[in-house]
């Protein structure tokens, strides 16, 4: 048996995929690169410092040595080869009248009593966060003893999945619904779902809403304050960059560099430790080749628009079910424990010394750990 074995009860049906983008595309992608060029020198980008929040952002040195990888040394074919060591999927499913094609990875466990973890991503990130933690459970369990079903989808606009309707609006609870459809579809009558940035939003709208979702676990919980139910005020540069989808999108779509730019920084200012360049090239190459940037930042307009929607700290969003959370020193809003205990049943909790806002892709092994910690504690109690 291998991890690609999809449940016997499943209804939906997946069609493998592969990833692969042709020829001509990869190489119009590589003159775009060594065509785009880099702004001038000035005091704002030659002293800027990434990891000071208050700083001037990405430096001029580090977007030029990303370009010179980008054009010399960096191999997508590589990275694609790597997606595809994992089973890929893509399934159609429907949400509100419109047909998504949603791409999942898989590893399926064969195991009786296996729980159904489906681990999302957020922006700017995508699937590729979790590509070292599916390298450890492949390395440390074979099918037949995996304890977990692991599903890893790109959520709706990132990645192989296609965007929303440009017809009409779509939204995060929109999200929760093809994310809980496509687990329930796959045979899953009970999961658990875990989530960073996007993710834990998404993750807290099913843990409230889907009968299904039956634990949740998260490792941001933004919005919250001491008083448990009052979004922090945001700046003009907030307001203006994401809450305006439209512009940024095409802007950012106009140029590699650019893209790298913007992405680069989000990667470099929200770890812990800086992760190498190659890394951060992986996802923007994804997201170039994919379009993401445009169509995935359409829920900034729920968190950045008025009124400010973080979900964490709204009411109706209570988790009864168990909530689990892991706390890591420099994630964007490193909220403690007592703060989202009161936003659900938190059950579990681990602080963690190290770590930033892409736990899985800074600490797999750490991550590693508080899944199968989690999940070992509350999946026998939910299943009773």
């Amino acid at each position: 048996m291998s991890f690609s074995t999809l449940p016997k009860n499943a209804t939906l049906e997946p069609k493998p995929f592969k990833a692969h983008v042709s020829d001509d595309e990869l190489k119009l992608f590589t003159q775009l690169v060594k065509l785009s060029p880099i702004g001038p020198s000035t005091f704002e980008n030659e002293t800027a410092d990434v990891k000071d929040f208050n700083h001037f952002g990405v430096s001029r040195a580090w977007l030029s040595e990303a370009k010179k990888q980008w054009e010399t040394s960096y191999d997508w074919r590589k990275t694609e080869d790597r997606i595809n060591s994992y089973p890929n999927f893509t399934v159609p499913i429907e949400e509100d009248g419109f047909t998504f094609d949603v791409h999942f990875i898989a590893l399926f466990s064969q195991k009786k009593d296996a729980a159904p973890l489906m681990l999302l991503h957020g922006w700017p990130g995508s699937f590729l966060e979790f590509m070292d933690t599916l390298d450890l459970l492949q390395k440390k369990y074979t099918p037949e003893t995996l304890p977990f079903h692991v599903i890893v989808p790109s959520l709706p606009g990132y990645g192989y999945s296609s965007g929303p309707s440009t017809k009409k609006n779509f939204n995060t609870e929109g999200i929760a619904s093809v994310c809980d459809k496509l687990m329930t579809g796959l045979g899953f009558s009970s999961y658990i779902s875990q989530g960073g940035d996007i993710g834990s939003f998404v993750s807290r709208v099913l843990g409230a809403t889907a009968p299904a979702c039956k634990a949740v676990h998260i490792n941001l919980a933004i919005g919250l304050t001491a008083e448990g139910n009052e979004v922090e005020s945001l700046s003009q540069e907030e307001k203006i960059g994401l809450g305006r989808p439209s512009t940024i999108g095409l802007v950012l779509s106009s140029s590699p560099i650019a893209q790298l730019a913007w992405i680069g920084e989000k990667f470099l200012q929200w770890t812990d430790k800086s992760p190498p360049i190659a890394s951060i090239l992986d996802s923007v190459t994804l997201y170039w080749f994919t379009q993401s940037f445009a169509r995935a930042i359409f829920p900034y307009r729920q968190f950045f628009a008025p009124p400010a929607t973080f979900f964490h700290n709204e009411e109706k969003y209570f988790i009864n079910k168990p909530l689990g959370y892991s706390w890591h020193p420099k994630e964007l809003a490193p909220v403690p424990k007592a703060w989202v205990a009161k936003t659900g049943n938190l059950v579990w909790y681990k602080g963690h010394e190290k770590g930033g806002h892409f736990a899985s892709m800074e600490l797999p092994e750490q991550f590693l750990d508080d899944m199968e910690s989690f999940v070992s504690e509350v999946w026998p109690t939910v299943q009773k």
